[in-house]
């Protein structure tokens, strides 16, 4: 077997391990655009509840 004909063996031997792994990096990537960027998907917390505590803390703190 010559060096140039053990060289492609291993390629080819290493071609299906190497696209199973671009095939696991790229799926994330190329899942992206498929998903829909909808507002209903979207979770936000709760507003906060204002009970100005802030204020009256502020002006005590000036009249000290």
């Amino acid at each position: 077997m010559t060096h140039l004909t053990a060289n492609i063996l291993k390629t080819l031997r290493l071609l299906p391990r190497t696209a199973l792994i671009l095939m696991f990096l790229a799926a994330p990537v190329l899942a992206v655009p498929t998903m829909r960027a909808d507002t209903g998907s979207t979770i936000e917390a709760p507003a906060p509840r204002k009970s100005g505590v802030g204020f009256v803390l502020l002006v005590s703190l000036r009249r000290g």
